[in-house]
Parts: structure tokens; C-alpha cells; sequence
């Protein structure tokens, strides 16, 4: 019997060469990068009751930079060195949804620039976030057109395989869009404030009534063909990415929207009613998430009965539980009330939680290569291009 190259104490001892991390690469991996981020995001809302926090944000923020960073060139190296291979991605019906998590983890990324670069660095990054904001606006764009015409005209689906992963390509333009919202106040022409608003109006558009006609169709299909596989466990938290987003987007976009219409000589009750419109709206989708979050707990629960085997789907549980405690924590500021404030430090609590365990398992699977797996490469899963 043939020796094995490397022992199990050994990184990637599950890999035939190292370079098959490359080779396995996959955007899935874009999912560590917006965990990493939103949890950054949620711990600097807390700074002011727990001060010793912020310090733990930015270097979570810093972390989620190198992960954007060092996840970009390995998968550029991918369509590099092995192009035949990866650009098999664009017929595979479920890790070609992952390719939005890719805006979606630098949309991240830039948000924490304002809680964290900028009291460092000042307003001379501006220009370079703003570039960037508009290159993730078009990649959001595109993955949000692009997938489901892939959809529609190469990949196999089936109603009873579908999974909320569908979500993934569409909710990349609502994340552009809030993050809009904290770009534009911070744009020092009124006309460039007006522009990146009403951009990001129309990303919000773009996104929430798709996301929410996808998880019409999810909820059909649960009742019809009962929980997926056990791998997708997590995807059962995925729904509470767009509601937790779209109730976010809502707050931030009303409560700039009265400053820079009026600065642009737009009629001052433009601006107030898209800031009341913001507010009512992200209190009916949070009592939306809220139904949605504690059928995703019972989801989850039943499948703990038979166990959950670790991949990095589970990231699924961090980034939407992410968006909706930010909206949680907002609304509790905009309403000034305790309630929504105590139930988003709890969130916040479980979320970090919910971080280190998912974030533990993810480096022990990498040290070994387990989860370097791309499903593309194979020809009985993936059509070829």
C-alpha cells in the first residue's frame, strides 16, 4: 500500500498536492469574509456599553480584510492555472450561487471602513471606497442578472432540490445598497450624495422584491418536499439575509435621505418620507425576520437530532443572524427603545458565539484541506462549458 505524502499533523493531509488548494477553490469561501465582517460590525455597535470591544472589532475588520485579500488571489490563481476547471462554476446549480457572496463580502468590508478607518485615517480614503463601492454596485448587478439567466438557460433545477442558496446571487445588490446609505453623507458633492442614494434606492428595489418571491417559492417547497439534506442545514438561515438586509437598507437610506435632497433642492417632504417610509418598513420586516428566525432555530434543532456534518455552509448561520442584529441594534436607537436595544446585545452575544465556533471548525478543516472541495470539477455534477 502506498504511504500517504503528508501525515494528519501536517496542513492539508487530506490533499493529494497543496496545490489542490487552488485547484478546489471556491467562492464559498467568500461566505468567512462577510461572518468576519458583519460580526466586526455588530461588536462596534456595542462599544459604547462595552468599551473594550471596539478595539476587538477593528482587528476583526483587519482580519476580515486579509481573508478578502488572500480568498481573491487564490481564486484568481484558480481561473489562472486551471481555468478549464473553474469555469465550469457557471453550469453548477449550487456553488454558482455563491459567486454573489463575493460583492457581498467586499460591501462589508467597506462598511466598517467608516467605524474604523476613518477616525484612523481620515477622509483621504474616500475617493478609493467610493471606487470600490461602485465596482462591487456592478459585480452586485451582474451576479444578480447573470446567475438566473444561467438558471434559466443552463443549469438543472428541480423544485423539490431547491434551497435557499438561491437567495446568494440576488441579495448582493440590497448588502450594495446599504452600504450606500453609510457611503453617501460621508461624499463631499451634494450631486455624488443624490447620485449614490437614489443608485442605491434602486439596488434596494432591484433585490427585496426578488429575494422575497424566491422565499415564497422556499416556503412551497418545504411544505411540499419537506427540510433538504443535512448538508444544507444551514441554508435555513439564509432567508433572514434579505429581510435582515432589506430592513437595514430601509433605516440607513431614510435617515441620510433628508439631508441630501434638500441639498440637491429636492422637496424637503421627499426626504421625510422616505426617512418615515424606512422606519415603518424596517419594523414590518423585522417582525417578518422575527417569524422567520424561530422557524430557522426549530429547523435547525430537528436536524441536531441526526447531526449536522460540518462544511463551510455553515457560514449560512452568521452573516444573515449578522444583518438582522444590526438591524435589531438600529432600530433600537431610531425608536429609543430598550426592548429593541436588550434583544440586539443578546443577538450580538449569540452571534459572536455562533463566530467562534463556525470560525474554529473552518481553520482546523483548512489545516487539514477537508474543505478545499469543488463540486464543479466534477463531470457527473457540473456541465461543461
Amino acid at each position: 500500500m502506498q504511504r500517504p505524502v503528508f501525515t494528519a499533523t501536517r496542513p492539508f493531509s487530506q490533499l493529494q498536492h497543496p496545490r489542490e488548494v487552488i485547484r478546489q477553490f471556491t467562492p464559498n469561501w467568500f461566505a468567512v469574509v462577510m461572518g468576519t465582517g458583519v460580526l466586526a460590525l455588530a461588536l462596534s455597535l456595542m462599544s459604547p456599553t462595552w468599551p473594550a470591544v471596539h478595539a476587538l472589532a477593528r482587528g476583526l475588520w483587519l482580519l476580515g480584510m486579509a481573508q478578502f485579500v488572500l480568498f481573491s488571489a487564490l481564486y484568481l490563481a484558480r481561473w489562472v492555472l486551471f481555468f478549464d476547471e473553474a469555469r465550469r462554476i457557471f453550469g453548477h446549480s449550487t456553488v454558482s450561487m455563491f459567486i454573489g457572496t463575493i460583492p457581498m463580502g467586499l460591501a462589508t468590508l467597506l462598511n466598517g471602513y467608516w467605524l474604523f478607518g476613518l477616525p484612523q485615517w481620515g477622509d483621504g480614503a474616500v475617493p478609493l471606497v467610493e471606487a470600490l463601492w461602485w465596482l462591487d454596485v456592478g459585480m452586485a448587478l451582474l451576479c444578480g442578472v447573470g446567475i438566473p439567466f444561467l438558471m434559466f438557460t443552463r443549469q438543472a433545477h428541480s423544485i423539490d432540490q431547491m434551497t435557499a442558496v438561491w437567495l446568494l446571487p440576488v441579495v448582493a445588490a440590497e448588502v450594495a445598497a446599504a452600504s450606500g446609505g453609510l457611503l453617501a453623507p460621508h461624499l463631499a458633492d451634494p450631486a455624488a450624495q443624490l447620485r449614490v442614494l437614489v443608485t442605491s434606492y434602486v439596488l434596494w428595489a432591484f433585490s427585496v422584491p426578488v429575494a422575497f418571491a424566491i422565499l415564497t417559492i422556499l416556503l412551497l417547497r418545504m411544505a411540499l418536499h419537506k427540510l433538504p439534506h443535512e448538508n444544507m442545514a444551514a441554508s435555513s438561515w439564509l432567508a433572514l439575509g434579505p429581510i435582515g438586509t432589506g430592513a437595514l437598507g430601509m433605516l440607513v437610506l431614510g435617515a441620510h435621505a433628508p439631508q441630501v435632497f434638500a441639498a440637491n433642492a429636492v422637496l424637503p417632504v421627499v426626504g421625510q418620507v422616505a426617512q418615515g417610509l424606512g422606519v415603518i418598513a424596517a419594523i414590518s420586516l423585522w417582525g417578518f425576520g422575527l417569524w422567520w428566525m424561530l422557524l430557522a432555530v426549530l429547523i435547525t434543532l430537528r436536524y441536531l437530532r441526526s447531526g449536522i456534518p460540518f462544511n463551510l455552509g455553515w457560514w449560512g448561520f452568521i452573516f444573515p443572524l449578522g444583518v438582522y442584529t444590526l438591524a435589531t441594534v438600529r432600530l433600537g436607537e431610531v425608536l429609543h427603545m430598550s426592548f429593541f436595544t436588550v434583544v440586539g446585545q443578546v443577538l450580538v452575544v449569540v452571534l459572536a458565539l455562533m463566530w467562534l465556533m463556525v470560525f474554529g471548525k473552518t481553520v482546523r478543516g483548512a489545516w487539514r484541506g477537508e474543505l478545499f472541495v469543488s463540486p464543479c470539477i466534477s463531470v457527473a455534477k457540473c456541465q461543461r462549458s
